[in-house]
């Protein structure tokens, strides 16, 4: 079963990544610069490096220690950050996995990015619009490389336990919300599958409403 590295492992979805790969069998290989990040990952179970998806020689050690046979996910991403990552440590991330020879990399986004904009609300877009145009330019910066990649635009996320409800989609008006642990079922899945390569999805549960 592949390793796995994960970038934004410490919280929130890649944390719901994190956990499911490693139920799944997986060895998960987890970059985080936060020394609380690391201890709680490695009680876990989890392999950490320490260091910041920023720093290009930090990202070709992990590259590089997983191996070339390793799968990506990174959910990195940043809110109203001095320092954002959303283009940045994804381009970094990229750019290293091209320079070490791996190949398989999920990109999770968010809705509105790219050719979603358009279906993004106006309240969105001033809340999250400047995310969410860094975040584009990573997809961008994604379909022009080597990798052999798959992007996912989740709804707003939740947390709580799977519904199994949650669906995917392509080239369709999507909204609403999604719980990350159901994000991380069917990312993992899209992981695995040949057919998912150079395709990208939305994903939502049409029975989350908003509370």
């Amino acid at each position: 079963m592949p390793t796995i590295i994960i970038f934004g492992a410490s919280r929130g979805l890649g944390l719901a990544f994190t956990k499911l790969a490693m139920i799944q069998g997986h060895r998960v290989l987890a970059m985080v610069r936060s020394s609380q990040a690391a201890d709680e990952l490695r009680a876990l179970g989890a392999d950490v490096v320490s260091g910041d998806a920023l720093d290009r020689a930090a990202v070709n050690r992990v590259c590089a220690l997983a191996g070339k046979d390793s799968w990506v996910v990174s959910t990195l991403g940043s809110f109203r950050s001095p320092n954002p990552v959303d283009y940045e440590g994804n381009r970094q991330v990229i750019d290293g996995m091209e320079e070490c020879g791996l190949k398989r990399l999920l990109l999770v986004t968010s809705l509105g990015c790219g050719d979603s904009w358009q279906h993004l609300p106006e309240r969105a877009r001033a809340a999250f619009g400047h995310e969410v145009r860094l975040k584009s330019l990573a997809e961008s910066w994604l379909q022009t490389s080597t990798l052999t990649w798959t992007i996912l635009r989740p709804a707003g996320l939740q947390d709580g336990n799977p519904t199994g409800q949650a669906r995917l989609s392509q080239r369709q008006e999507t909204h609403g919300l999604v719980r990350r642990c159901d994000v991380a079922i069917q990312g993992l899945s899209l992981l695995a599958d040949s057919t998912a390569a150079g395709q990208i999805y939305a994903i939502s549960d049409p029975g989350l409403l908003p509370g």
